[in-house]
């Protein structure tokens, strides 16, 4: 019962905020704050208090990549302008090329339906969560996830300021058949990761190689905290040509990222010095055979494996080793602001 009590009390006092948020007048809000208010006002209000929790909810730190139930509401409970809605938020906090790969997503769990011929997979069941109030005074976040797709996003005073763990899976990753025959979602993550790897001389290469056995998933997946010691090629050991297309898979990821927040990572992927990346690859090298690969720097990680459904199954990630889910932003947000009964919330 008390529970309950609080989580009326808090859907009260968010539908209040909205209200005075979107009062303020939406041309000052950034993109992503805007889209949030306004999917958050079309809410029906039985979905409007699934689809809000705290900020300071446990579950915010929560992520997976499985098919299944998650908290928040999903495209198949909603109306045709809360679908639409939902939409444009998603748009609005990646860029144009992430935005489509997302989407991409959904469309492969219904090419995986007719596949399978099995109705679990369903493109319709995708969680819409958001944490706290979207707003450009304080902060909040929201998350886009089900099968393939797990999307975290962070913003403070407006701006977004962590859009990680970034992952996108395909399944299947190249489609057999049909009217889409032929697609590959990922298919620059693999190919560019490839054309690097063959660029090395036999020497290089050996240094890069970590094993001839691919391991069967990503090594910092949901609820893994260790993160692998850096492994493979440096940078400074590649030739030009190796080095570039480094950098080109590098902004593969960091450019699904939104166009405001990407340059950030990229300068702080600068700062922190390119001779410090490296590149590490396992499994065959031929196509068809099961492989993954890591890119590794002082601040970011990307880990890439196709090893599942004969490689035909992709899981990649784009993690930001130091923020996250923004957790230095909501320490110094919770130091900062008093909320009562939340004071050890931002310490996960």
């Amino acid at each position: 019962m008390k529970g309950s009590r609080f989580a009326i009390g808090f859907c009260l006092a968010l539908a209040a905020s909205i209200g005075a948020v979107a009062h303020d007048g939406p041309d000052r809000s950034p993109e992503m704050t805007r889209a949030a208010l306004a999917f958050v006002r079309a809410l029906r209000p039985t979905l409007r208090s699934e689809c809000l929790l705290p900020l300071p909810d446990g579950e915010r730190f929560e992520w997976s990549y499985l098919p299944g139930r998650r908290r928040g509401v999903s495209l198949k409970q909603m109306n045709e302008q809360e679908r639409g809605l939902a939409h444009a938020l998603l748009a609005a906090s990646l860029s144009a090329r992430g935005g489509a790969k997302a989407e991409g997503v959904l469309e492969l769990e219904g090419i995986l339906r007719g596949i399978e011929r099995s109705s679990a997979r369903d493109p319709e069941l995708y969680y819409v969560t958001i944490f706290g109030v979207p707003s450009e005074e304080a902060a909040w976040a929201w998350r886009f996830e089900g099968h393939h797709l797990s999307l975290h996003f962070s913003s403070w005073t407006g701006a977004i300021v962590s859009s990680t763990p970034a992952f996108f899976g395909a399944n299947p990753a190249r489609v057999p058949d049909g009217p889409r025959a032929g697609w590959r979602l990922l298919g620059a993550e693999e190919d560019l990761a490839r054309e690097l790897l063959a660029s090395l001389d036999p020497a290089q290469r050996q240094r890069a190689i970590l094993s001839g056995a691919a391991p069967a998933d990503i090594l910092l997946g949901p609820g893994r905290k260790s993160v692998p010691d850096p492994a493979g090629l440096a940078y400074s050991e590649m030739p030009p040509a190796a080095q570039t297309l480094l950098q080109r898979l590098v902004g593969e990821y960091v450019g699904n990222l939104h166009d405001g927040f990407a340059g950030g990572q990229r300068e702080r992927i600068e700062k922190a010095g390119w001779s410090a990346v490296r590149f590490a690859w396992a499994g065959g090298q031929r196509p068809g055979e099961g492989h993954y690969y890591r890119v590794q720097g002082p601040t970011f990680l990307i880990e890439y494996d196709n090893t599942q459904g004969g490689a035909n199954h992709i899981h990649s990630v784009f993690r930001d080793l130091e923020n996250d889910f923004e957790g230095d932003v909501l320490r110094r947000h919770y130091a900062e602001h008093a909320h009562p009964g939340t004071s050890n919330a931002a310490s996960k």
